[in-house]
Parts: structure tokens; sequence; C-alpha cells
């Protein structure tokens, strides 16, 4: 089936079965054909029910089978047990899609999971694309096609608009519907995807994007459960110049739990989660009401880089700005104090402007400073983005305060938000029908601008030649799942282009020779964390030394772990450094390969100092993460302290990150990898751990 006919069928059917129709109207199953019907719908609806000849006026049929064709979208809400019935009756009669609302199957654990799994199997197999189970349906507002159990479809009146949206959550689904409603912003497609057994969030969206009439896509997650069909819809749309904006929920540990590096403990869902939003042109908010109120505030602009995040404050109620902008402080963002030539430039109009970073007119004062101030800052080039308050007239007269105040500084080119302090509803109306972004609270004002000034371009990853990966292939060829001995990975690791020490792999303690300064490791692939179960010696001078440190480790090990395979010592030269840091690849089952840079050593895992990116990064992109932990920062010559070779770091990254074409690694780290001082001093990887799969 192709997109364009999966989106005829899911959103413009011609023909709508309701298996398990139910004629009483204090039951949900009676309520889509009602809602279908105050809609007016101009299909044919075929409600299915064996028990019924006829529901609701209309004709019943005892299965879908039986009913006349062609059926385009079949409404399944009947019990579990009986799905998948319905299901085989669908495949027979050729329905290309159908929206499960029954619940009882992977959300409720393993049973119900084996029965979605055979729903799925028995529709992919007879061509049948599903939208759920545990889903309330979805919307096609703008055709007037509302295809869903939700009742408050049923309870608020459907106000087409050019929001598009997808939720994981059928309640949200309706939740947003109302508070858009309330708010004069109407919707062109709504979707609730449930379990996401076979149709997910992803290829929903793929679909939005190329819908005329939606301009903007608004996504209510908990989990990815379709991330790379998700990627390419964000690329579509921004190619297509529509904003993609998502609130998620659902910071789980499952990562943290099975993994075996710092790295894993270290990075959480909900890092991954910023990291594939920030890569994909994905604006992020934090609050319900921002995903509402946002998409004004960017439609019809474009992505910056994420790097210049400068705000321009214009106010006539200090406390109602100081809000927002002590918010946008604590977020990164810069609230700018006004150039000395932009004031100057005023005062000849009139508008006295202080060096504050804060620019307050009283609203009761000389008519028109304040939209020749707003009108100034839309202009000038020292700002990104505009933030404009507006007082308790707001409320009192909305339509004069909003045209005087804001509408009379004319069109600007960069976005502009509108906050009222009073509950003005009245004046945000006039703001919406101007095309101008305004927004109910200092929190979601701060949030949406935060997420339109850190709001990047899809990043596209760079491809990793294949002559570069022959020699790590050839390293793993017939290597089966587990965990690589340290000697293993660093192998690894030098196959990758990265530094590592010499190593000797002793058997015997007797076998080491060697002068200077040395570190003695146990070398087991199943002891991940060696430091803190004692099997490290450093700073070990001469021969006699190390060989004793070697058998007493050899002992310990054998003492603390007795099923441990043991592959002997490990020896290796002690190295001298500027700084440690950690260096960890995953490959996220959510998400994907990602690449993690951090402060390393054994308080890796305390300090929680880290930056992370989807794998594969280039070099550019390696120094734009070096530059993100401020402990680095002190490596580029800051007050002339002695500079680490961040450059060879940079390299590092990008060649580590290269894992990401290693499908069998799953999970990888260097810690630490120690910075070395000069500008050609390099970096050296001193303890090495990967996890095939």
């Amino acid at each position: 089936m192709t997109r364009a006919s999966l989106a005829e069928a899911l959103f413009h059917p011609r023909s709508i079965a309701l298996i398990g129709a139910s004629p009483d109207p204090a039951k949900t199953n009676s309520r889509p054909q009602r809602i279908l019907a105050k809609a007016g719908y101009a299909g044919r609806i075929l409600p299915i029910n064996p028990s019924r000849s006829e529901i609701g006026g209309l004709p019943a049929y005892p299965s879908v089978r039986e009913a006349p064709g062609p059926v385009d979208h079949a409404l399944i809400m009947v019990p579990a047990a009986a799905v998948l019935g319905a299901i085989e009756d669908c495949v027979a009669a050729g329905v290309p899609a159908a929206t499960i609302y029954s619940a009882g199957f992977a959300e409720i654990g393993e049973e119900g999971r084996a029965l979605q799994d055979r729903i799925v199997g028995i529709a992919r197999a007879g061509g049948l694309r599903l939208v759920g189970p545990n889903c309330l349906g979805l919307l096609n507002v703008t055709d007037a096609i509302p295809i869903t159990v939700n009742a408050a479809v049923e309870a608020e009146p459907l106000l087409p608009g050019w929001l598009g949206m997808v939720s994981q959550s059928g309640s949200m689904m309706g939740a947003l519907l109302s508070r858009c409603a309330a708010r004069g912003l109407g919707f062109s497609k709504l979707t609730s995807v449930g379990n996401e057994c076979d149709l997910g969030v992803g290829e929903i969206a793929e679909i939005l994007v190329e819908d005329e009439a939606t301009k903007a896509i608004l996504l209510f997650l908990e989990t990815f459960r379709d991330a790379e069909a998700l990627a390419r819809a964000a690329h579509r749309a921004h190619a297509l110049g529509k904003p993609v904006i998502a609130y998620k929920l659902g910071r789980s540990e499952l990562g943290r739990r099975i993994a075996v590096s710092h790295t894993g403990a270290m990075v959480g869902g909900d890092e991954l989660a910023a990291a594939f939003f920030r890569d994909h042109g994905i604006l992020r908010v934090e609050t319900l009401e921002a995903l509402v109120e946002l998409p004004r505030l960017v439609l019809g602009h474009r992505p910056g880089t994420g790097a210049r995040r400068r705000v321009a404050a214009l106010t006539g109620t200090g406390g109602g700005a100081g809000m927002i902008v002590d918010r946008l402080g604590l977020l990164g963002d810069e609230v700018l104090v006004p150039p000395e030539d932009f004031r100057a430039a005023l005062a000849t109009e009139g508008v006295p402007v202080s060096d504050s970073p804060l620019i307050d007119l009283p609203m009761g004062g000389t008519k028109g400073q304040y939209p020749a101030a707003l009108r100034a800052l839309l202009r000038s080039d020292h700002c990104d983005a505009v933030l404009a308050v507006l007082g308790s007239t707001a409320r009192l007269r909305p339509e004069s305060h909003v045209e005087e105040f804001i509408l009379a500084a004319g069109p600007g080119a960069k976005p502009l938000a509108v906050f009222c302090a009073p509950q003005a509803d009245g004046a945000l109306a006039v703001l919406d029908r101007a095309g101008i972004a305004g927004f109910r609270t200092p929190e979601s004002c701060a949030d949406a601008l935060h997420a339109t000034l850190a709001w990047e371009a899809p990043r596209r990853r760079p491809p990793v030649p294949a002559q570069a990966m022959e020699g790590p292939r050839a390293l793993l060829a017939g290597r089966a799942a587990g965990v690589l001995d340290e000697a293993e990975s660093c192998a690894l690791f030098a196959a990758l282009g990265l530094p590592v020490p010499p190593l000797q792999v002793l058997q015997s303690p007797d076998e080491f020779t060697g002068e200077g300064r040395f570190a003695v490791k146990i070398l087991s692939p199943d002891i991940a964390h060696k430091t803190d179960a004692g099997l490290v010696r450093l700073g070990l001078e001469g021969e006699a030394a190390v060989r004793a440190a070697a058998a007493g480790l050899l002992e310990r090990a054998r003492s603390r772990f007795p099923a441990a395979r043991l592959r002997g010592v490990l020896a290796a030269p002690m190295q001298q450094g500027l700084a440690e840091v950690i260096l960890g690849f995953r490959r996220d089952p959510e998400v994907g390969p990602v690449v993690v840079l951090g402060m390393g050593g054994v308080m890796a895992e305390l300090r929680r100092s880290f930056t992370l990116r989807l794998a594969a990064v280039t070099v550019a992109e390696a120094g734009e993460m070096i530059g993100v932990l401020p402990e680095l920062k002190p490596l580029a010559g800051w007050r002339n302290l002695p500079r680490g070779d961040l450059g060879a770091l940079a390299h590092a990254v990008a060649a580590f990150s290269t894992l990401a074409a290693l499908p069998e690694v799953q999970e990888a780290e260097i810690n630490p990898l120690m910075i070395r001082a000069g500008a050609e001093g390099g970096v050296v990887a001193l303890d090495g751990l990967v996890r095939l799969g």
C-alpha cells in the first residue's frame, strides 16, 4: 500500500465499519456513530453487530464480511478476545485500514502482547494496516471525518485549522482538542496511536507532513517506537517549512538497569530524547500550554544554529516580564541590554530607553512609544526574538489595546512572543487572528521562546566509509555476543584510529619485562568496574613491583570472583595528561546509536557532566560537544592555563562514533581517555570496554 493510499484509507474513507456498534446511547460503543452523524459525514456508515439488524436508523450487519463493500476503514470496539476474529473478517473483506479501540493487549503484560502479535501477523499477511490497539481513534477535522470514541469530540465543536497532532495518549488528544478550542485554534488531523502495534507516531507524522491542510505537527509522546520513521518525517517537514513540536513524558530507567558501562548509568531516557529532537530539528517544550501556543511563534520561520539565543524584552509591566526573563536566564538564553546606537536612535523618536535588559515603558505614557520601540526591536539585528508584555488594559480593551501597542508596530522578520499579564482571553484571540503568538502564562511563554531559540535544522549524519571499517570488522568477525576484555576492546579502538598505550598481557607475573612506571589491572570480560573491585594498581616501578602486584591481583580476583573468566593481567606504561574524559557509545533501542562525552575517571557517574549526540558525528560536531563541557574550557588556554590537545579529542570522538557502523556493537566505552598537554600532545585511551549483541 502506498503512503497516499494509506492516507486515503485512514483520513478520507468513503465507508466506515463500526465493529461492535451499540444501540445503547449510554455505552461508549454507540458514540462513534453519533459523532460521525453530528459531523455530517457523507460516506457510508456500517454498524456491525451480530445481534442487531438496525442501529441508529442504519442497517446493521453480523460481520464486516457480510456488509456491502467496499469498506475503507474499520473501527474495532469488541472485547480483546474477539478482536482476532474481527481482524480476520477485515482481511477477508479487503479492508485496507482498521483502528482498534479495544484494550487488553501489550499494555497488560505478556499474555496481551502475545495476542497483539497474533493480530499483527494476520493483518500484515492480509495487507491490513492497524492503528492501536488501546487508542481513541483519529479525526480528519478538515473534511469532517471523525473516527473516534473520544468523549471530548462529542462535547467540543470540531474547529478546522492548520495544526496536525499525533498522540500516544488517547485522553491527551481530547485534552489538547479542548484546550485549543478554548483558544480558537483548530486542527487538520488528529490521531491517537495507542500501543502502536503497526502504525506508529512516525508513519502517521509522515502522512501529516504531506497533508496540504497541515502547517505544523504536534506530538505528545511517552516513548519512541518507530524513531526512524519519525526522523524521516521531521527531515521532510523541515524541507517543507512545517515545524514539528514535541512534548515528551516517560524518563525511562530501563537503559540504566541493563547497562554494563558508566556511560549507560549516566545517560537516561530524557537525555536521549533531547538528542533525538535536537538532531532531527524537532522543537521540544516542557509545558502542555506551550505545545498549544508555540506553533504560531515559529510558523513561517526557519531554525537557527541553536548557538545564538538572544532575546529583547519590552514591557509595560515589570513584574509580568520579570518572570519570563528570569526563566529564560535559567534556561541559558540571553536577555540583552539594548546597544547604545539602538538607544540613541529611539531617543530621537522620543522613546527613552535605559541600559537595562528590560525595556520598561509605562503603557499609560506618551502615545506611540511602545509600538515604536517594538518596531525597532523587530528590525534590529542585535536580537533573535522579541518578547512583548501587555498589562491590565489588555483585558479591559482587548481589540484597541492590541491594535495600539502590538499591531501598530507593523510586521517583523523575527519571532514575536506576546504575553498578556492579566487573564486576557479576548486579547489572545485578537493576537491569534492577526497571526501573532500570544501566551497565557509566563511559564509557557518562556518555554516557547527557549524552544524557538534552541531550534536547529535537522542534522545529516556523516557516512562512514566502508574502507575505514574493514579493520574493525575483521577483528569482530565470528565473535559471539558478550563483553570483550580490555585488551580486545583496546585493539578495536586502535583499529578505529584511537591511540592506545602499548599493552602487555601477562598469563603469568613472571612474563613481565619493562622499565618505568606501570599500571597493572586484572584482565577479564566478566569484571567491568575493576577499580571498584580493587583490581587495579597504579604507579608501580620496577619489574619486581609489577610482578608482585600482578600475582596479588590474580589471587584477589580468583577469591572475589570465582566464576569470572580470568585471562591474565594487563600491564601498561603510566600516562600523564591534563584531564580525563569518558567517551561512550550505546545503541539505544529507542533512538538508535549515540556517542557520549563526559568527565571521566572514577567520578564519572557521580559528576554526571556529559553531552551526547546521535552517532556518527563529524570532527566539527565533536568540537561542539567539547565546547559544552565547562570542565574542558580551561584546556583551551583560559587565563593562560596549560592547553590540552582538544583537536585530538575531537578527532577521537568522531572516530569512536563510527561504531554506529558496526551493528554488533551494542555498547562501548573508554574511561578514561586522557587529554595530553600541548597543541599536538594527543589523547590516549587508558581503559576500555565493549559489549557485543
